[in-house]
């Protein structure tokens, strides 16, 4: 997968259409499913590692075994949360190879891109400003801190939109503690936030919803 089309979005009638294509051995429809996922698993994954190499390795791996075991595919849940479970578990196997793995679940610092502002934007001031590009820069750079599922959670909320439920289907948590987790964690990046703006305005609110 060194060269990744551009992920497009699924409906679900056409992706349970894909699957059962898949299932009676259509090698187009399997095609259609990665390109509708890789480039979105492989940003997430490469967030969770940090390591080109073992990100493209994963996003093999993880649709390979998403593929070999198709058949028995539960159309309650989305062809994504079932595929980013199997990459969140093999990157969790890389971690604790690594030695970097770690079961806390105390949240330090939480990013944003101002989709989740309870006004629907960031504050005019930090979004406006010529900072926000260093800020943001500053926050994703932070993510590396937290321990693998605060990053996963992080990720999949902030960076790919999911709900506290779709989260806590992936993570194997209830969409509850995911919910708290990431309160938390808003809140410490608020007092980072005001720290790097210097006394300056730094009144964003964010909100995170089930």
């Amino acid at each position: 997968m060194n060269e990744r089309a551009t992920s497009v979005a699924l409906t679900v009638a056409r992706e349970r259409q894909l699957i059962e294509h898949c299932q009676r051995g259509c090698a187009e429809s399997a095609h259609a499913l990665i390109g509708a996922h890789q480039d979105r698993l492989h940003a997430f994954v490469w967030r969770m590692i940090r390591s080109d190499h073992d990100a493209e390795e994963i996003c093999q791996d993880a649709f390979l075994r998403a593929f070999q075991s198709l058949s028995g595919f539960d159309f309650t849940y989305r062809f994504s949360t079932w595929l980013f479970t199997i990459a969140y578990r093999l990157c969790l196997n890389l971690m604790r190879r690594r030695k970097d793995y770690s079961g806390e679940t105390d949240f330090s610092l939480m990013p944003t891109d101002g989709r989740h502002d309870a006004s629907g934007q960031a504050s005019e001031e930090i979004a406006n400003s010529e900072e926000a590009t260093r800020l943001k820069k500053i926050i994703w750079n932070s993510v590396e801190g937290l321990t693998p599922p605060q990053r996963a959670a992080v990720l999949l909320f902030y960076r790919e939109s999911l709900s506290c439920q779709e989260i806590g289907e992936i993570l194997e948590m209830p969409a509850a503690t995911v919910k708290s987790h990431l309160h938390r964690a808003r809140n410490r990046l608020k007092g980072l936030l005001e720290e790097r703006l210097d006394g300056g305005d730094a009144s964003m609110h964010f909100s995170v919803s089930a």
